[in-house]
């Protein structure tokens, strides 16, 4: 069974946060949430994580008890410890014998030897892996990840990623907010947002093939709207023909093109 969301739609004030919105993520899969800030993939994963915000839709999400959730502002306790952040969510979920597992998981996410270290005296990275750790102590059916990765250096992602990469191996499903696009591309299915509304939605080959036109590389500037820095040089975005060096676009170069179409045509 496959857990998700269709014809969401969230106001806040009067003002709609998500409108419209489809996600479905089944069991072994990665699913992640792309847009720019204010696109509402906060929203959407609060909504995946269970919290009632007075949505208007169909949702099928797993009993709180089935979900790992950690918000974008991290889920461990900063004057607890690590050993006793897991204690504090054994005892919350009920769990019996999770102290191997609490053990396994430390190991994996580089934290072995951390137990009795306040969680705010962590690194940002540590704190972030700890966040993971207590989101996958219950095994969960569903895990809903907000920008878990961002900020932290490369040994922690790729660390994190091992974590959450073996979660889905073993048949959990999985739901992130990325800001990093090469991580959105490692996943089986991506949804872009943008204001609210489902841009594009598919594998990240069809949402990368799904851009109205053309990307080519350029030594400067063009017009500046359809303009954007790739390293030190450009890549413009044409709708019509292709130009003398059509580019293979990325799926960061598909999504600036689609947001950029969103604007032009007011949506």
């Amino acid at each position: 069974m496959s857990w998700g969301v269709e014809d969401l739609t969230v106001e806040f004030g009067g003002r709609p946060a998500l409108r419209d919105v489809d996600l479905n993520v089944a069991p072994g899969q990665i699913r992640s949430v792309i847009g720019g800030d204010g696109a509402g993939k906060s929203t959407l994963l609060r909504v995946m994580a269970g919290l009632d915000l007075g949505q208007s839709g169909e949702g099928r999400i797993p009993d709180a008890r089935h979900i790992g959730y950690v918000p974008a502002s991290g889920g461990a306790f900063s004057d607890l410890t690590v050993a006793e952040n897991l204690a504090f969510v054994a005892d919350a979920f009920g769990l019996r014998n999770w102290k191997d597992r609490a053990r396994d998981l430390l190991v994996g996410a580089g934290l072995a030897g951390f137990e009795t270290r306040l969680a705010g005296h962590l690194s940002g990275g540590q704190r972030r892996k700890l966040s993971g750790t207590l989101a996958l102590l219950a095994r969960p059916e569903l895990l809903v990840l907000d920008e878990v990765t961002t900020g932290v250096d490369p040994v922690s992602r790729m660390e994190l990623w091992r974590m959450f990469s073996a979660a889905a191996a073993a048949g959990a499903a999985l739901v992130m907010a990325t800001s990093y696009l090469d991580e959105a591309e490692r996943t089986d299915g991506v949804v872009l947002l943008h204001e609210g509304r489902v841009l594009a939605s598919g594998t990240p080959w069809e949402v990368q093939g799904s851009i109205p036109g053309w990307v080519e590389d350029t030594d400067r500037a063009g017009d500046g709207s359809h303009s954007w820095r790739r390293g030190t040089a450009w890549r413009t975005w044409h709708e019509g023909r292709p130009g003398d060096r059509p580019v293979t676009w990325t799926l960061e170069d598909a999504a600036i093109v689609l947001e950029m179409a969103a604007e032009e045509g007011g949506s």
